[in-house]
């Protein structure tokens, strides 16, 4: 594959205008999980990165790697525990059920979905289980993503369909134990499923899903489908009709029916989606990947949910490329991270409406996932944004770091370089505790 210039970056942009914790009573380790899952109420003793397997770096398989990042802990800042899963599967991302016993992981290439045991030895993750029919069983969603618990359930977001993999896509719901549910599909202009176009696109895409259960709310973001993700991403920035793959909706859903209600304008591939803690605070955060903006999802004066962009973040012409997103356990902060210039940046968001951005670092010559504590004092980062989208040559760093926050600076406090260690490329994180299952360090 070819290098990718920063001239190509910005034509990439240019085309796309056309992508702990103190004892406090947290629902999560981390301020992007599930309100639905257990919560860790002290110091966080792992962190689970879900890894892609990387041509020539160790068995080159995927792998589910384990890090102790306690600091008490003799084995602070080590690779304790690594699990492969048996080849390349575009390894992406993981979460927990609403129990915190399993985590599901997703590959967006072969559609298989890896279920670890994490609570019978937390330092050690087990593969217990692998899902193969999920394309057969979901009716024809491609590309596993999120994962979302709710009681007793999980929620799996899909980016691709198997008739033409481009985007539109699904909702798949499964049990915990892992039997297929039911398919929610995403509304499009064909089939608004109900659904109130507000603007322009009802382009039936997908990507992350995120809740506010107090006022029955779901909402799913979107991207593209499995033509792009898998393509050579020189190949696609000179394909003008690729370029114009891109999703650009946010969808809120009735979470109890898993209904969807409207369909909002949220142009340029918007990702992650994280919403407010505090049960006064009524709205979610999105970034858009390809133009740049911060986007906030907020009830109105008549309780009637309204999304528009807030900030940019950094300089949109330049094509920072906004990739992760992390609130504070207080909904006064948030970060995103740019993958293009490798910097995490600061937003204070205590007027949601008018966010400011306060600091920024560069993490490294890349940075994708952004992983904060509850209390804030500690942030993790990793490297890998997809496997044919990572930068080429000594650009390609391949990373897991972990940085304290004292309030005004980060400070590096170890790093692990994926690839020296032969574990490939650091992609996801998600935290593990032994207090969790009532249970302790040997």
């Amino acid at each position: 594959m070819k290098n990718i210039s920063l001239t190509q970056w910005l034509g990439f942009a240019a085309a796309a205008s056309m992508l702990a914790f103190a004892s406090l009573p947290a629902q999560s380790d981390e301020t992007c999980a599930s309100p639905y899952m257990a919560k860790i109420t002290g110091q966080e003793d792992f962190v689970y990165v879900w890894t892609l397997g990387a041509e020539g770096i160790g068995d080159e398989q995927d792998k589910l790697v384990t890090v102790d990042v306690n600091p008490k802990s003799k084995r602070y800042g080590k690779v304790v525990a690594s699990v492969s899963v048996g080849g390349r599967n575009e390894a992406h991302h993981s979460d927990f059920t609403d129990d915190r016993r399993y985590l599901w992981a997703g590959g967006l290439d072969t559609n298989k979905i890896f279920i670890f045991d994490v609570a019978n030895n937390p330092a050690k993750p087990k593969l217990v289980k692998v899902i193969r029919n999920f394309v057969a069983k979901s009716g024809g969603v491609v590309g596993p993503h999120s994962f979302y618990a709710v009681p007793g359930r999980m929620l799996v977001t899909g980016l691709s369909n198997n008739k033409d993999h481009g985007g539109r896509t699904a909702v798949v719901e499964y049990s915990n134990a892992g039997r297929y549910i039911t398919t929610h599909w995403m509304p499009t202009d064909g089939n608004l499923r109900g659904a109130v176009k507000t603007g322009q696109y009802a382009d039936g895409y997908n990507y992350d899903l995120r809740a506010l259960p107090r006022k029955n709310l779901m909402l799913t973001s979107s991207f593209t489908g499995w033509s792009n993700y898998m393509m050579d991403f020189g190949k696609m920035l000179a394909d003008p009709e690729a370029m114009k793959r891109f999703g650009n909706t946010v969808v809120q859903w009735d979470l109890h029916s898993r209904k969807p209600k409207k369909i909002f304008d949220v142009p340029g591939a918007p990702l992650e989606i994280r919403c407010a803690w505090r049960p006064d605070h009524d709205y979610c955060f999105t970034a858009s990947a390809l133009t740049s903006k911060l986007w906030l999802i907020h009830a109105d004066a008549n309780d009637e949910w309204q999304a528009k962009d807030v900030a940019d973040i950094g300089q949109p012409a330049e094509v920072p490329l906004p990739v992760d997103i992390s609130i504070s356990s207080d909904d006064k902060y948030l970060w995103a991270t740019t993958f293009m210039d490798g910097k995490v940046r600061l937003f204070d968001i205590g007027d949601a409406h008018n966010p400011q951005q306060v600091f920024e670092q560069t993490i490294g010559s890349q940075v994708n996932m952004v992983s904060s504590s509850w209390d804030g004092k500690r942030l993790y980062f990793t490297s890998s944004l997809l496997a044919n989208w990572d930068k080429k040559g000594p650009d390609n760093e391949q990373y897991f770091k972990a940085y304290a926050w004292d309030g005004k600076q980060l400070t590096e406090r170890f790093a692990i370089d994926f690839y020296q260690e032969k574990l490939g490329r650091a992609h996801q994180m998600r935290f593990g505790a032994y207090a969790l299952y009532g249970k302790w360090p040997k």
